[in-house]
């Protein structure tokens, strides 16, 4: 049998329970106290360099010292970490359990057990929260569910720490997108209503069998679909619906708080009056958050290489800040994910526009083309070098959905040299083509896009887009 392990002279590795991107979770044995522990053994990033190592090692200590402040019956109590084997190791409670992630694998809950799941969860963060404690990685992987049903949440900040969700050295991500908030998949910093949102994700998996954002081929593509927030209506919810919609809201700031979503869940446990689910959410308000899809792409480009060649398989995000600038969702055509055209703020930050923008009919405009295909290369043949024509060639129900201004549709593509298309196929109004993006940098990004076309005026404007 091969040796146990010994860490610190004190705590005894017996066997691994667990494990995933960041690292093998433990059960072992503290021999100074005399108790059962877990203690997760933290892989740090492959490839990044010392100095990168250093660091995501230096924040893993930070943010472990970090949760050991939170002590609570629903989240997994850190008691320390300790740093060996030129590595962090986080000295945890143990707890006899199954992962919700596990248990998923039999097929969805019902919505009873998922609000007596909710509420302690809730109770948990909410008391995080409440301590300045961000979890920021709240999934099914993390909630763990003990033998006598007691609902654990683990791994608070341990994410961050490690640099999940992020592009490695070797243009791969470590974790998956599936839960994030929209704001964090755009790169901005998570924050309690990125919690909620992540929580409210988790629910719903409980709940709908599948993630919010559905599924993609890789984990860039569904990093591209989490930065733009758009979720596949939830059907199984039962009661529960209303409040899901408002903890996936796209905007951070209309989601309710931890307290108050425990208050919801409460009182729909009790069969009492609610108050958050009464408020009906703008489902449409979140087709315009590309306002961060830049910010996704540029973390993207940068980690890969200088001058390599980037091809993304484009989904739901990747357009609005690297694409073209022709995309707003379609009015009632498929989902859009992506708008290549500016990236759109979301309602509660889009700054007013200080420039007037050219009208759809403005003289600016291109001459009409044939085909739809021949206006979607029209378009693009006109990025950067005449922007008010381009602008003139999106619809107005694109720019309405995603506010679009000219103010930030010139912002967006001042970074860019050339869009090329290629690859042309029509079917009606529905073009898919391949778009071939050069930045001012020289960086080049590829990727099949799909769009709808409306005729106004005798001429093509483009509706919508979304991914292949």
């Amino acid at each position: 049998m091969e040796e146990i392990r010994r860490l610190a002279d004190r705590f005894d590795l017996i066997e691994p329970v667990g494990g995933g991107s960041m690292g093998t979770v433990w059960r072992a044995r503290d021999e100074n106290l005399e108790r059962t522990v877990a203690i997760k053994e933290l892989l740090l990033p492959y490839g990044a360099g010392e100095q990168k190592a250093d660091e995501a090692k230096n924040r893993a200590l930070r943010e472990a010292r970090i949760a050991a402040r939170l002590v609570h019956p629903h989240a997994i109590t850190v008691f320390g970490v300790i740093d060996e084997q030129d590595r962090p190791w986080i000295i945890m409670e143990y707890l006899p359990s199954t992962s919700l992630a596990d248990k998923l694998r039999d097929g969805p809950m019902e919505v009873d057990d998922v609000i007596r799941l909710g509420i302690q969860l809730c109770s948990a963060l909410a008391a995080a929260h409440r301590a300045g404690i961000v979890h920021r990685d709240i999934k099914p992987g993390n909630v763990l569910l003990g033998e006598d049903d007691t609902v654990k949440i683990t791994d608070f900040g341990i994410s961050r720490a490690m640099g999940d969700v992020q592009l490695t050295a070797t243009g791969e991500i470590s974790g998956t997108p599936a839960f994030l908030a929209p704001e964090v998949a755009r790169g901005e910093d998570a924050t309690s209503a990125s919690d909620v949102f992540s929580l409210g994700a988790t629910l719903y998996t409980a709940l709908e069998g599948g993630t919010p954002y559905g599924t993609a081929e890789n984990p860039i593509a569904l990093l591209y679909r989490a930065s733009s927030g758009e979720i596949t209506p939830p059907t199984r919810s039962g009661i529960l619906t209303p409040l899901l919609t408002r903890l996936l809201d796209v905007r951070p700031d209309s989601r309710p708080t931890m307290t108050e979503t425990e208050r919801e869940l409460r009182a729909l446990a009790a069969g009492e009056p609610t108050t958050l689910v009464a408020e009906e959410p703008p489902p449409k308000a979140r087709k315009g958050m590309l306002i961060g899809v830049i910010a996704v792409f540029l973390v993207l480009a940068a980690a890969a290489a200088a001058a390599v060649v980037v091809v993304l398989n484009r989904d739901e995000d990747t357009p609005a800040d690297e694409a073209p600038p022709s995309v707003s969702q379609p009015q009632s055509a498929a989902p859009t994910t992506s708008e290549p055209v500016a990236p759109p703020p979301s309602p509660s930050s889009v700054p007013p526009s200080t420039t007037t923008p050219p009208s759809s009919s403005s003289s600016a405009a291109p001459p009409p083309a044939q085909t739809p295909g021949q206006a979607l290369a029209a378009y693009y043949a006109l990025i950067p070098g005449n922007l008010q024509a381009g602008f003139a060639t999106l619809s107005d129900n694109f720019k309405r959905t995603r506010n679009q201004s000219f103010e930030r549709y010139s912002n967006y593509w001042k970074d860019y040299r050339s869009v090329t298309v290629s690859n042309v196929s029509e079917s009606g109004n529905t073009v898919t083509a391949t778009l071939t993006y050069v930045k001012a940098s020289g960086a080049t990004m590829t990727g099949r896009e799909t769009f709808v076309l409306v005729q106004q005026d005798g001429r093509y404007l483009i509706d919508s887009q979304r991914a292949g």
